[in-house]
């Protein structure tokens, strides 16, 4: 079987997390602007910056309006590659049902085991959602704070359980579903509740925590499947 060629979009994270991987970009390391990467990679300036934006939601990197882009001094734990296979054949269905069961339990690792810079990140993540203009640009801020809940439980098995969660999320299937039902209004309320998660768990309070993603799963479902 015949593998398809890599777009130049995935040439450049190739590119950033292999020099990041082997050493030869250490981390705060300064990138090249996104005209020399357009320009080596033979790709327009707006896919570049859409790859950018997908590594500093990833929290790979980080960019500063007039100073440039920058290796994350220190890169998130999760976001590990998964293979496609182990969640092609997931339906949204089954992927809301594993998320109203595993992601309750978050709660009280994070209460227990998550750092100020965690706190800080998730902060960052919802700030950026917030400001986003877009479902796309909204989408991206949202799995960021998803990776961002993962990456706080500091254990390792529960961050590769939810990278599959993750990887299941990106099927064109689910995107679909998205698309057709995340209205303004909609993403509003899920900013707001958004919010009042990260602010129990910044509380330390686990149960409320655990209440409030338990009410916006069960908000996410009806609005995906009706009931």
């Amino acid at each position: 079987m015949r593998t398809q060629p890599r777009t130049g979009a995935q040439r450049i994270r190739e590119f950033i997390l292999s020099a990041a991987a082997d050493g030869r970009l250490a981390p705060g390391a300064k990138l090249p602007t996104e005209r020399q990467l357009a320009r080596r990679f033979a790709v327009p300036r707006n896919a570049v910056r859409r790859t950018l934006a997908q590594l500093e939601a990833e929290g790979s990197i980080t960019r500063h309006v007039g100073r440039g882009t920058f290796l994350a001094s220190e890169p998130l734990g999760g976001a590990a590659e998964v293979p496609f296979e182990r969640v092609l054949h997931t339906s949204p269905a089954e992927l809301m049902e594993a998320r109203l069961k595993l992601e309750p339990a978050l709660a009280e690792l994070i209460v227990t085991n998550a750092t100020p810079a965690d706190f800080e990140r998730m902060e960052t993540c919802l700030e950026k959602a917030e400001r986003a203009t877009t479902l796309d640009e909204f989408e991206l801020w949202d799995a960021a704070l998803h990776q961002a809940l993962a990456t706080a439980t500091h254990n390792r098995f529960v961050i590769r359980v939810l990278d599959m969660v993750a990887a299941a999320r990106q099927q064109a299937e689910w995107g679909k579903l998205k698309d057709r039902i995340v209205t303004p209004e909609r993403r509003l309320k899920y900013r707001e509740e958004h919010r009042d998660i990260v602010r129990a768990l910044k509380d330390r309070d686990a149960d409320r925590a655990r209440a409030f993603i338990i009410a916006h799963l069960q908000h996410a479902r009806r609005n995906l499947f009706g009931f």
